[in-house]
């Protein structure tokens, strides 16, 4: 063979080759609908959490929260899908929910290089019970009316003394600074601007605490620098706050959610309250079926966050989003008062977020002056 053939030769394997990737990538979008576009450029742009991990935030297509079953779960966001709940659409003139003159959907007032936020009020899912329901992930039946009635783990006092303690984990979790109703690639929804993050959300829960005569300390230590071991230091912030502090009772995990659709667009939690639109919450309670999460006492934690749900919807209707029991612990283990709750989405703005927390304040005060 001549060096002319072998030359055109290379050149057509090589082009079959290109070929070749080129429909296997198709396919492998088709097979799965979460994969677009917009994840691709994600990846390929390596943009992730601080230490360069891929959350499951960037992952529409998985239903789970992303949980690994240790009491570090340093890796871990508590990322949801949108289907996981019903849903309907919530009042509020986004540019998702905008038509155009033909009647078509969707995308008016969307610039081309950005993506829509649909707006919705999460409503049923999983176990009905009274006013609010219940998403039991686990291999346990619960009895939620024995439950949300049996003794808690703690009891408060009639002290000045600090009882509640509010933390983050993930303390550069932040919200939307508009509520334009798209966002661009570039929106990261990180900060190191506290007052743009669940420490602001946790600044108002500590207010209406002190408010209603609960004396709070709210910890805004950053335990997120790099994403990994995150929930070890917040940890170690929390015992530490103990040790000074005895007299706690009652520890909160304040987070923030990232939902998506297959589609790219974020989803953002909302219900309104005397005419203010608020993010909704979403109680997290964690289970150990084999003791290896060290959370033996995972039942007084559940029996609180039932009366918590519970106060929520008698005081604020629509104000959150099924609770979820499930199979981890997070921080939860530290005491029988120790709670996770995401407070919103990204997509969510900081003034409906600092809303949220001034009524969860308020709930978390009456639920504790009936324990």
């Amino acid at each position: 063979m001549s060096s002319k053939s072998k030359k055109i030769s290379e050149i057509l394997i090589i082009l079959l080759a290109v070929v070749i990737v080129v429909f296997s990538v198709s396919g492998i979008i088709k097979r799965f609908p979460g994969i677009n576009n917009r994840n691709i450029k994600i990846i390929a742009a390596n943009l992730a959490f601080p230490d360069g991990t891929m959350s499951n935030y960037e992952n529409p297509s998985d239903n789970s929260i992303n949980s690994d079953f240790s009491n570090d779960n340093s890796d871990n966001t508590e990322s949801t899908n949108s289907n996981d709940t019903d849903t309907t659409q919530s009042e509020g003139d986004t540019a998702s929910d905008k038509t155009d003159d033909n009647g078509n959907n969707s995308t008016v007032g969307v610039p081309d290089d950005a993506h829509p936020v649909t707006e919705v009020r999460y409503s049923a899912g999983g176990i009905e019970y009274d006013n609010f329901y219940v998403k039991n992930s686990t291999d346990t039946n619960i009895s939620i009316s024995q439950e949300i009635r049996a003794k808690l783990g703690f009891e408060m006092e009639d002290t000045t003394e600090p009882q509640v303690l509010i933390v983050h984990t993930h303390t550069s979790e932040s919200y939307m600074e508009e509520d334009l109703g798209y966002y661009y690639d570039s929106f990261y929804p990180r900060s190191e601007d506290k007052t743009k993050t669940v420490c602001a959300v946790g600044d108002a829960i500590t207010n209406s605490l002190k408010n209603a005569g609960i004396n709070t300390i709210h910890i805004t230590t950053v335990h997120d620098t790099t994403y990994t071991g995150s929930y070890k230091r917040s940890a170690e912030s929390i015992n530490k706050c103990l040790k000074e502090h005895p007299s706690i009772k009652v520890i909160l995990d304040i987070h923030r959610d990232s939902i998506e659709g297959n589609d790219g667009e974020k989803i953002k939690p909302t219900f309104v309250y005397d005419g203010k639109k608020a993010a909704q919450i979403m109680i997290m309670a964690g289970y150990d079926s084999d003791g290896s999460l060290n959370f033996p006492d995972w039942r007084y934690n559940l029996r609180f966050a039932l009366r918590l749900q519970q106060c929520a919807e008698d005081m604020y209707p629509g104000m959150t989003r099924p609770l979820y029991f499930g199979n981890f612990a997070y921080n939860m283990y530290i005491n029988t008062g120790s709670l996770l709750i995401e407070v919103g989405t990204d997509a969510n703005t900081v003034d409906e977020a600092v809303y949220t927390g001034e009524l969860l304040g308020n709930v978390i005060a009456k639920t504790l002056a009936n324990a």
